[in-house]
Formats: structure tokens, C-alpha cells, sequence
């Protein structure tokens, strides 16, 4: 359909790109929204269902349904609010994402790292430890409800600029104040905020902190460096009064979008390495996309160890990793064998390893060995009669298995072997 407009629509909307943003959402699953359509539902009836966004996008008669606020509780307290569309709307949303996503990627700053392509949230951790060495002050900033505060004409102004299709602009504008159906039941019109879980949110959100944010700073604060992940922000300073003075600006700039830093979780840090004095009162430790930050014991390039600052798994994440183990119930599924036990973790915790183990990997080999083996012990002593009652033999039996296949266990592999193991796992 590239090409001349089709005869008696609004718009010259290829349906190959809704096609490929439905692919996309395949991708990408998720939830169902108001209407109750899952992905399945709608592959059902595909090609109705997939003509009918096409159609009604490419009239300018599309308008997005209600979004499904959704809250989640925190691992601090308190909840988190998703908004969950329609299936319908996902793909609507991300045909847009892809139409204005090749304008805006180029221009982004090389430190703003979320929702971004080739570029990860390991990416942002890595840079943040380099930049930590390298100065010794950092401004941990906490943007009180970002994603419920964020205003829309600056968005829609960034959009404008950006956009070579109007359509795009159209369809922002109206998911921007979409009504919001809480979990009563109930209907809000949003005058601000863009539903974290939606799937133009993450490009609007960016594209908003690059002006709001990015831009100003590289242009304004030249001497300070960053890292962005959405908006979670690492700030790195000279020394204390710069970091002071940063934090100070950063509020006022912030204050003129309707923006406010958390006067709590917006601290001030000192980056502590060996033979320093830690000033008095100052902050040695920050987290940063799960991994906390603070004095470690590191080796350096030339084999030399030195308490350095360095990032390893947070506590919150343990905590994290510690349900997800819980929720298992591992002693009581007998009626799995060995192998399908082995299965069902790897699949979870690899992507821990994958992710959690890039820094500081030790921290996350000792929490698998001491939170994951008690609980496949436990699930021997159910399994098995003769190990019933008798948890020193069972861990001696698992032992003897990672001894003789370390491999069964992806976190085996990683050396979070079972006590009394002998085998030379790395």
C-alpha cells in the first residue's frame, strides 16, 4: 500500500505497518484491556480485526478505548498503576511508535539508555560504575509519579516537531487523554500523565526528558555526566557543592514542567574508594535498575584488590528473587521428576544470571545457594519416602548429584552448588 492514498481515507497508513506492529505485540504478549479480547481472541478473527485498526487509522475515525489501570503492589509499599489497552489499541499505538521512532532515535542523547534499541539497562549500570570512578559525587534523583505528572504540551510539541505524518500527531493527542478505567470500575479523563504499561509511553516519555531534561543538561551543565533509564537518573559531580548545586537546578528546571524530585529518595552520594575520607554525614551507597552501588572489595585491571565502589545485585531484587522461589512451592511438587524441577527454575533463573550476574556476579552465586538449594532439598525430602525426615541425608544426596552433573542446575554452573559438592564448577 506505499504508494498514492487510498481512495476515501484521511491517511496513507501502509497496511504492512500494521501488520508488523501486530507482530510486535505478539511479541511482546501481555494482559487483555477493557474489552476482555486476549491475543488469542484476536488471532481468532486476525484479518477482520487487523483491517478494522487499518481501516479506521487510515479514516482519522479511530479512537483508543478506555486503558485498564492495574495496580501493583511494590516491593517498598505501596502500588504502581499500569495501564493495560486493548490488544486493538496496542497495535494502533505501536504503529505509531514505529513510524516515529527512526525521526527521533538518532537525535537522543548517548546516555539516556530505556526503551531504547541496542541499548540496555546492563548498559546504563556499566557506564554508571565507570563514571563513578571517575567522579567522586553523585545526585541520585527520584521523580515523584513521573509517568501520572508528566505534562502533554510539551509532549505533543516534541511530537510536532518530530512527526513527518500528521496522522501521528492526531492519534498522540488522543491517547494522551484516553480515559482511564480504575480498578472500580470507574472512568477518568487524564489532563497529564501518559499510562506506564501502554505502548507509545516509553518513545513520548523520552522524547519529553530529551528536551526536559538530556538536552539541557549536556547544554547547560557541561562538566557533569549521566545516565537516564526512563526516569530513573544517575547524575555525577566534581565534588559535594557541585553536586549540591546540581541537585538544586535540576528541581527548578524539573518545577517548570509541574515536576517535583522526591525530597526522600533524591540523595546525594559519595562515591568511597580506598585511602578516602568519607565526609561526615555523606551517603556511601545508591541503587541504580537493581544493582546497589557502594564500597566493595574489587580487583582491579592489574590484578590488584582494593576497596573500591562498585555495583552488585540489590537487596530489593534478592528480596524479589526470594518470593518468586517462595511461590514455587517447590516441597510440594511430587509429582514433577528431577529433570522437570531442573526445567522449570532454569527458566527463571537464568535470565537472573543473565542479568544480576553481570557485576559482582559473587553476591547473586552466594543468595542462589543459600535461598534456591534449601528449597530442592525440601522438595526431595517430599519426593522421596527414605528422605523423609531426614533433611542432612537429602542434602547430602543433592550433593552427590551436582557433583556428578553440574550442569542439571543453570545456577550449578555458576558454582551455587549444593553444600559438600566436590565438583569444579565455575
Amino acid at each position: 500500500m506505499i504508494g498514492a492514498r487510498p481512495s476515501g481515507k484521511s491517511f496513507d497508513i501502509p497496511k504492512q505497518l500494521i501488520w508488523d506492529a501486530y507482530q510486535k505485540v505478539k511479541v511482546n504478549k501481555g494482559a487483555a484491556g477493557v474489552d476482555g479480547q486476549s491475543l488469542a481472541d484476536f488471532a481468532q478473527d486476525e484479518k477482520a480485526n487487523l483491517y478494522k485498526i487499518w481501516n479506521r487509522m487510515s479514516s482519522g475515525t479511530y479512537f483508543p478505548p478506555p486503558v485498564r489501570a492495574v495496580e501493583i503492589p511494590k516491593a517498598a509499599g505501596g502500588v504502581r498503576v499500569l495501564g493495560v489497552p486493548t490488544v486493538a489499541d496496542r497495535i494502533a499505538q505501536t504503529a505509531v511508535a514505529m513510524t516515529l521512532e527512526p525521526t527521533v532515535e538518532p537525535m537522543f542523547h548517548p546516555d539516556s539508555y530505556g526503551y531504547r534499541p541496542g541499548r540496555s539497562a546492563l548498559d546504563a549500570v556499566g557506564t554508571t560504575r565507570k563514571q563513578c570512578w571517575q567522579r567522586p559525587w553523585v545526585v541520585d534523583l527520584d521523580i515523584q509519579g513521573f509517568f501520572d505528572n508528566v505534562p502533554h504540551a510539551p509532549i505533543l510539541w516534541a511530537v510536532e516537531q518530530h512527526a513527518t505524518e500528521s496522522w501521528v500527531l492526531l492519534y498522540v493527542k488522543r491517547w494522551l487523554t484516553a480515559p482511564i478505567q480504575q480498578p472500580d470500575g470507574t472512568l477518568t479523563a487524564p489532563d497529564r500523565g501518559t499510562p506506564q504499561g501502554s505502548a507509545i509511553s516509553p518513545l513520548l516519555s523520552n522524547l519529553f526528558m530529551h528536551y526536559a531534561f538530556d538536552a539541557w543538561i549536556a547544554q547547560t551543565q557541561d562538566s557533569v555526566r549521566f545516565e537516564r533509564y526512563c526516569d530513573d537518573i544517575i547524575v555525577h559531580c566534581h565534588s559535594e557543592k557541585q553536586a549540591k548545586y546540581i541537585r538544586n537546578v535540576i528541581a527548578a528546571r524539573l518545577w517548570r514542567y509541574g515536576l517535583q524530585l522526591h525530597p526522600e529518595k533524591t540523595r546525594i552520594v559519595y562515591c568511597y574508594r580506598e585511602g578516602e575520607t568519607v565526609p561526615p554525614n555523606a551517603a556511601i551507597e545508591f541503587t541504580f535498575l537493581g544493582y546497589t552501588f557502594r564500597p566493595r572489595y574489587v580487583r582491579l585491571p592489574d590484578g590488584r584488590w582494593q576497596t573500591g565502589f562498585a555495583p552488585a545485585v540489590s537487596k530489593e531484587a534478592r528480596k524479589a528473587m526470594a518470593r518468586t522461589i517462595r511461590s514455587w512451592k517447590l516441597g510440594r511438587r511430587t509429582d514433577l521428576i528431577f529433570e522437570e524441577v531442573a526445567a522449570m527454575v532454569n527458566r527463571v533463573v537464568a535470565g537472573w544470571i543473565n542479568y544480576y550476574g553481570r557485576f559482582y556476579k559473587s553476591k547473586l552465586i552466594a543468595f542462589l545457594q543459600e535461598r534456591l538449594n534449601p528449597h530442592l532439598v525440601k522438595w526431595a525430602c517430599r519426593k522421596y519416602k527414605r528422605l523423609h525426615r531426614a533433611q542432612a541425608k537429602a542434602r547430602r544426596r543433592l550433593a552427590q548429584i551436582a557433583s556428578t552433573n553440574p550442569g542439571l542446575f543453570v545456577h550449578w554452573r555458576h558454582g551455587a552448588l549444593p553444600s559438600g559438592s566436590t565438583t569444579g564448577a565455575v
